[in-house]
């Protein structure tokens, strides 16, 4: 018996509203009876986050505490889950089979399905996670009617969990946060001797980028004013000659009395970074950086960039059960050690600017391993971008030593956007809706309530119950339930459904940004029952 997945014209990576279609190609080696097959298309955001060591609240280390023998903080939410049956199809299912289930004679088989990914997380809709508890899928087992049972949605109600776009995929990077997505198959065997059979299939994910703004050329800058050190004044009257006793000329004399000139007040120039408002990067594209220098004083000596470097930090916050840990990345986006790039006009008017050549940064687009920013419920990722230049003033030569400077600028809360633009459609419904970006979902109507009624039936309701129940949890009442019979569709659903796909034979796919083991196993530690 062998099994595989194999999916249609299957990209570098999927994006919301793609569709995934694809065939399970079973191929067996005699007759055998399957109950049913399951197709599951599934997202995980997963952390495990060590214990606090008991040493950082002053215990003492003699009481026996091991952090290695604690529980690990381990914290799971299903962000996608999508299930479809490919067996039995309509043709087996009209023959009344009273064993539950379905000779395959042997050879290959193949059973095709198709999904359409979503928009939003799934494991924030409580009414959807509360159904899976008591849902079943057809198929039986040999000794009973019981069908093939999906997750328990029940254990993602204890969470607490935030509606936003899918995150990005994030695998192989950190021991103790994962992203994945993947594609799962489970062939029913009817028989308590047998085990089902299962087969998983990893792919890449990446989030399209919320709507954008309209430019109105508006820019977030970082500036900072300095000031060099005072140069003593050279004695008067008095000319060294060279190291055969000739004297300087008169050009090199006039300069020197120029860059020496005791009455100057000490060289001043102010350094500003500019980026455009909002600070929105793009995935595999370069930074769009100003770089900016101003003359403040008069002062004729010149002042060089010496060495420019710009940064791209990225911090990732992880939570788990309360508990949260922050790591950070660093990516050189642009670095040159060596430069010899004029900042002032040395006979220019107090005041006048410069604006420095983009050639050191403006053909360096951002790693591929920087992943866009996203907001889950149990990992986010912000970033910054953090600028060094350093700052001669003179030129650099032999006998004299020139001083320098180093200046950090920064710039905090920088959003990274994947380069995936939305559709036409959803872009419409989100600036038509009057609803954030990051939900991409409407505002709920207002509900025609009187104060009184309303606190009055606000302290009839129940308590939440404080710990898990047994028995099955019953979905939660629809606020509608007599226009109804089941839940409507979600504002994602709805447009996952009507809006068109995001790439075309016009729209060709993006390079992929960010690098993930889709099919690498998992390195988070295990968790201790």
């Amino acid at each position: 018996m062998s099994m595989r997945i194999t999916l249609d014209n299957q990209p570098e990576f999927f994006t919301n509203l793609d569709i995934i279609s694809g065939q399970v190609i079973l191929h067996l080696n005699r007759p055998e009876q399957v109950g049913g097959i399951v197709v599951k298309l599934e997202g995980e955001s997963n952390t495990s986050l060590q214990p606090p060591s008991p040493f950082d609240n002053g215990r003492d280390p003699r009481e026996g505490y091991s952090t290695s023998n604690a529980a690990m903080n381990s914290e799971s939410h299903k962000i996608l889950y999508k299930v479809q049956q490919v067996f039995p199809d309509d043709y087996h299912s009209s023959a009344n089979n009273p064993f539950g289930s379905f000779p395959l004679p042997p050879g290959q088989h193949q059973f095709p399905f198709k999904f359409k990914m979503p928009i939003n997380n799934a494991c924030s809709d409580s009414h959807a996670m509360a159904s899976l508890a008591n849902q079943s899928l057809s198929g039986a087992g040999m000794f009973g009617t019981r069908g093939i049972r999906l997750m328990d949605g029940t254990k993602q109600l204890y969470l607490r969990h935030v509606t936003k776009t899918l995150p990005p995929s994030l695998s192989g990077v950190y021991n103790d946060a994962e992203v994945r997505y993947y594609i799962k198959v489970t062939v029913q065997r009817p028989s308590i001797l047998k085990e089902n059979w299962r087969f998983q299939l990893g792919f890449k994910f990446m989030p399209i980028e919320p709507p954008r703004l309209a430019s109105r050329g508006q820019e977030s800058f970082a500036r900072r004013p300095f000031s060099f050190a005072s140069r003593p004044p050279s004695p008067q009257g008095k000319q060294k000659g060279s190291l055969f006793g000739m004297k300087k000329s008169s050009k090199e004399k006039s300069e020197c009395e120029s860059t020496e000139d005791s009455s100057a007040p000490p060289q001043s120039v102010e350094l500003s970074a500019r980026l455009p408002h909002p600070l929105v990067l793009t995935c595999n594209r370069p930074v769009p950086l100003r770089l900016i220098a101003k003359k403040l004083v008069n002062n004729q000596q010149q002042v060089y960039l010496a060495s420019f470097q710009m940064d791209l930090i990225g911090t990732t916050t992880l939570s788990a059960h309360g508990q949260t840990l922050q790591k950070s990345n660093r990516w050189i986006i642009a670095s040159n050690p060596q430069l010899e790039v004029p900042l002032i006009t040395p006979t220019g008017e107090v005041g006048s600017e410069i604006v420095v050549s983009d050639e050191h940064w403006s053909q360096k687009p951002l790693p591929n391993t920087v992943a866009p920013s996203f907001t889950a419920c149990n990992i986010s990722r912000r970033y910054e971008v953090q600028i060094l230049t350093t700052l001669r003033l003179g030129k650099k030569n032999s006998k004299n030593i020139a001083e320098t400077i180093t200046l950090p600028l920064h710039f905090a809360n920088v959003e990274v956007y994947s380069g995936i633009k939305p559709p036409k459609e959803l872009v419409e419904a989100a600036t038509s809706g009057g609803f954030t970006q990051s939900e991409l979902r409407p505002h709920l109507p207002p509900r025609n309530s009187v104060s009184g009624a309303s606190s009055a039936a606000a302290q009839q309701a129940p308590p939440l119950p404080l710990r898990r129940p047994s028995g099955p949890v019953q979905p939660p009442q629809a606020a509608q339930s007599e226009e109804y019979e089941d839940a409507p569709p979600s504002y994602s659903e709805a447009m996952a459904d009507s809006t068109s796909m995001p790439f075309d034979q016009n729209n060709p796919r993006p390079p992929f940004s960010g690098v993930t083991a889709e099919n690498a196993p998992s390195q988070l530690p295990p968790t201790k029952n």
